[in-house]
């Protein structure tokens, strides 16, 4: 949800931190609940995004940035909490997707929004998730698959 600090509502407050966090915290009790009673470790994988540490100019978005940024911290720190159980925690956080989310943006403009010109495609997602979670010595980290958009203004 992308609008002005100010006019942004308690509802929608609401409705992103239910989707993002409160979400995000019944999925993850729930599977961390069940790697436990497995005692075979797991990798909990999360999508945020890049503009939580690299905000655009002009892309006003603030009040969701809070939500995923909230992911990000309790990612690092479920990774310190479960790393005795070997229970992975990390992110991907990706650039602009061809996803539905875009279809009224213009293409043009939105590949000139990372050093490597274009466009992701879910596929690259998706790898990078199936990265991290058959890499056993990785937690706790961001996955930035934005094309170098993390990296600053360029």
């Amino acid at each position: 949800m992308a609008k002005p600090f100010v006019d942004f509502t308690m509802t929608d407050f609401r409705t992103l931190s239910s989707t993002n966090l409160e979400g995000f915290i019944h999925l993850t009790q729930l599977a961390v609940r069940q790697m436990r009673a497995q005692k075979s470790g797991g990798s909990v994988v999360s999508i945020t995004t890049p503009l939580t540490d690299h905000p655009i100019a002009g892309f006003s978005a603030s009040v969701s940035m809070m939500t995923k940024g909230g992911i990000n911290a309790i990612s690092k720190n479920l990774a310190m909490e479960y790393a005795n159980e070997k229970i992975r925690f990390n992110i991907v956080a990706p650039g602009v997707v061809d996803t539905p989310l875009h279809k009224d943006n213009p293409k043009d403009f939105l590949s000139t929004l990372s050093p490597i010109a274009g466009i992701s495609n879910v596929d690259e997602i998706v790898e990078a998730v199936l990265f991290l979670t058959e890499a056993p010595r990785i937690t706790g980290e961001v996955l930035h698959v934005d094309g170098g958009a993390h990296l600053g203004k360029w």
